[in-house]
């Protein structure tokens, strides 16, 4: 059984739906080049809803985005920052001395065990999420629905913890074998549960979560 974060959620029907689903956490993205982007108010919004609905809300972002540290300051409900963008170890670390009250996770586009390795270097973040590489010229690094070699991550640990989340490309058909090659504690899910980017498809939603946590069905 892994933990499940929905992610690229744009509305509130949406957030309710994968909260009253059993997702353990809501994914908000903030970055403008991908389709299931939401501004400053619409992404507050929806943080505060979700922690009011008792889930964890995640903002999706790079330190590139002039108003992330606003958001942060003046949203204290965020429960963590995904960094998915070009970030340097410098950068991460820049951005958890500035918001040290506030979980970071730094994602990172893997392919093969030597590609784990890079991880080493980022001893700010608290967590990490594993997705699959961009496809060339891509104008963003994640939400492109792709998948990799999940047995890489196999009793993967770092920095003397195993707190990761496994994304990219992930089902309802697929994400018990993911878990099961990966030994994944959380996974994440945006494109494969949705109707149309940005909107969420319930019986997908559910699907999903019931494959993850099986032991709960």
């Amino acid at each position: 059984m892994a933990s499940v974060k929905i992610c690229g959620i744009t509305s509130e029907s949406d957030l309710e739906m994968a909260v009253e689903a059993g997702a353990d956490m809501v994914g908000f993205v903030i970055v403008e080049t991908s389709p299931r982007f939401v501004d400053f108010e619409h992404a507050q919004a929806l943080i505060r809803r979700a922690a009011e609905l008792g889930v964890e809300p995640w903002v999706v972002a790079t330190t590139a985005i002039p108003w992330l540290d606003r958001l942060v300051e003046e949203t204290p409900e965020i429960g963590a920052v995904q960094l998915h963008g070009k970030e340097s170890p410098g950068r991460v670390a820049g951005f958890a001395r500035k918001h040290p009250l506030v979980p970071v996770i730094k994602a990172m586009g893997v392919s093969s065990k030597r590609d784990l390795e890079d991880a080493e270097a980022f001893d700010a973040a608290d967590a990490f999420l594993f997705d699959a590489k961009p496809p060339a010229g891509a104008d963003r690094e994640g939400g492109h629905g792709r998948t990799f070699d999940w047995s890489i991550l196999k009793g993967f640990r770092i920095h003397d913890h195993e707190d990761w989340t496994l994304s990219g490309g992930l089902t309802p058909e697929n994400v018990a074998e993911a878990i099961a090659k990966s030994g994944a504690p959380a996974v994440d899910v945006s494109s494969g549960v949705e109707a149309s980017p940005g909107v969420k498809d319930a019986a997908k939603v559910r699907a999903f979560i019931a494959a993850a946590k099986p032991a709960e069905d």
